[in-house]
């Protein structure tokens, strides 16, 4: 029930007294962002003025926004990477930040091979928590009754290690997860988990999704929601449900854990939890015995309203195959983060995903944009650009996020790219468009992710009259063939075997695909025959399922975990050849003209 409050905020009736106090938070930050950012920027500096980085740039004290713009480089991971590297050797000096370098937040963007380092310090642990406080009194506006039943959540820990100097290194969720603010936080009945803390604290990853996914069977008629961090990660845990339902099933009828999780809190937790169940037993077998799985999300928890999880960017491609397992449930993205900072929140995250907008919360750090030029070739140390702070961005361009943390990190170059949506009081709201990157290039040619990735969309289009879908797909440049060209690895979805797609149907999606690409590629295939026939290795299902088994046996963490979108490294090449078992190249030269040059 809405609560009439004088802190009652523009954005809706607030369901709670401790829901009004967040909106008007929200409110508060968005309708002073200039002065809130001025505020932040002025602590940071003043704070962190006799570090070592600072003091090189003899900023003498000040803490305006001149001083920093005018004698502070904007920057990269790389160039920081010798601070980094003294933090990690065990430097304690004030090096970035005058406040201890707590760990590091291990990044799932890599450098030079290496997953990248991101000091933090203890305080930023509160500033999450504050962002994920706000997250459910805003999904209160558009759902009601979530107090009325729990989330089924699937979520994981990463074994941490520890750097020569003695510091953990871990995935931001791990740090977060093993902190007391998510161990011990105190119970809010619009935020009850279905998996208790000792299944999500296990870092045997098995045992964590199998002691979850059985936490979430029995619990099937109180979940109201559905989620994960990142698409594919749900999509994992269907996954897992279709190879281990037997065995789930048979926990549920015994009331007995299984004799492969082995980890004592996790049995001891269980024991509390198992009671013998033979009719949700022999509901489970019925259910997933059969041939179709769609819908499967809503035929075993039927009351789930929404699924929460991450589906901007490139994982957008993973909507089609959540809309078959969910029967169409709503798609929430509610939050914009990375391991260097927590930037903010979507004010309507019950929206379509391809219309999600996050708007930035001004207390989280100090924010400016670098204007994107998409055509242009990057910038000079020398006559750096002129960044656009917080309120000052246009709607309808496109900015490189630039921050300045807390923990030490100043005019750091995140590396996403965003486009202005709009605003809600004076701070902005942006589209996540793409991370600035090339995965592919053979020539001149240059293809980034959301071009590959729109690429693959058209081209599927083709697949649709065979009820077939492409549910994972990566790429590499193989220029190993004279011309070089684009390798693109499908596992497609069919859903009838009695129609399925033919040859000639794939060699089209090949060509499709060329044909979506930019002009730089298709001259480079049609005038400079400098780029061989695309081609497309259709893998067997269940390859990809492989490739992310592969990265978190190397120490990748299954929360953070993106299949790339590119790859190059030998063993995964080698992985996904093996599973190949069909291979079509484009059977055509796509369509090119000559552009007038400017």
């Amino acid at each position: 029930m809405a609560v009439d409050s004088v802190l009652s905020s523009t954005l809706g009736p607030p369901a709670c007294k401790k829901d009004a106090k967040a909106l008007q938070f929200i409110e508060e930050m968005t309708q002073n962002a200039d002065a809130v950012q001025e505020r932040v920027l002025t602590e940071i500096l003043s704070r962190n003025s006799q570090t070592e980085y600072l003091r090189r740039f003899k900023l003498n004290g000040a803490t305006d926004r001149d001083t920093l713009k005018s004698k502070l480089p904007v920057i990269t991971y790389e160039d920081l990477q010798p601070e980094i590297q003294r933090i990690a050797n065990g430097d304690r000096s004030a090096i970035l930040s005058a406040h201890p370098i707590s760990e590091f937040l291990t990044s799932s963007g890599t450098s030079a091979g290496e997953r990248k380092l991101m000091p933090t310090i203890k305080e930023e642990l509160d500033r999450r928590q504050l962002l994920y406080s706000l997250l459910m009194p805003l999904m209160n506006l558009y759902v009601p009754g979530l107090d009325k039943g729990k989330g089924l959540y699937f979520l994981f820990v990463k074994s941490e290690t520890r750097t020569p100097g003695g510091l953990l290194a871990r995935p931001v969720l791990t740090s977060y997860y093993k902190s007391d603010h998510f161990k011990t936080r105190p119970y809010d009945p619009y935020n009850v988990y279905t998996s208790p803390n000792e299944a999500i604290l296990c870092s045997d990853s098995f045992q964590s999704m199998y002691t979850q996914m059985l936490c979430g069977l029995q619990q099937r008629q109180q979940v109201l929601r559905v989620g994960a961090v990142f698409a594919s990660g749900l999509l994992r845990a269907i996954r897992f449900l279709q190879l281990n339902w037997k065995l789930l099933a048979q926990d549920i009828e015994t009331g007995t854990l299984n004799q492969k999780i082995t980890d004592p809190s996790l049995n001891k937790c269980m024991a509390k939890i198992l009671k013998p169940n033979p009719e949700l037993a022999e509901f489970v077998r019925q259910e997933c015995s059969k041939d179709s799985w769609e819908g499967i999300i809503t035929r075993i928890w039927p009351n789930t309203k929404y699924l929460d999880v991450i589906v901007t960017g490139a994982m957008a491609q993973y909507i089609p195959t959540l809309d078959y397992y969910s029967g169409g449930l709503p798609l929430a993205c509610t939050m914009y983060a990375s391991s260097e900072c927590y930037f903010g929140l979507n004010l309507n995250p019950m929206c379509k995903p391809s219309e999600a907008s996050y708007t930035i919360m001004p207390n989280m750090a100090y924010f400016e944009f670098l204007p994107h030029e998409p055509n242009s070739a990057g910038f000079i140390r020398d006559s750096p650009p002129k960044l656009v702070d917080l309120v000052d961005v246009e709607v309808g361009k496109e900015y490189e996020l630039v921050i300045t943390t807390y923990a030490g990190l100043c005019r750091y170059r995140v590396g996403d790219i965003l486009r202005v949506t709009g605003f809600h009081n004076s701070a902005p709201q942006f589209h996540f468009v793409r991370r600035k990157n090339v995965l592919l290039s053979i020539d001149s040619d240059k293809t980034d992710e959301a071009e590959l990735q729109k690429a693959v969309e058209n081209a599927s289009q083709l697949l649709r009259e065979f009820n077939t879908g492409v549910v994972e797909y990566t790429s590499y440049a193989d220029t190993k063939t004279i011309p070089g060209h684009y390798v693109i690895y499908w596992e497609l979805l069919m859903k009838d075997s009695a129609n399925t797609p033919s040859d000639e149907v794939l060699k089209r999606c090949c060509l499709a695909m060329e044909e979506s690409l930019n002009s730089v590629y298709r001259q480079g295939r049609v005038a400079d025959n400098s780029i061989g026939p695309l081609e497309i290795r259709v893998v067997k299902s269940g390859t990809f399922e492989e490739l992310m088994d592969y990265a978190i046996s190397r120490g990748a963490s299954i929360n953070q975990y993106k299949v790339p979108r590119c790859v190059n490294f030998t063993p995964i090449m080698e992985l996904l050849d093996s599973r190949v078992v069909l291979a079509h190249f484009s059977p055509a030269l796509p369509h090119w003209t000559p552009e007038r040059r400017r």
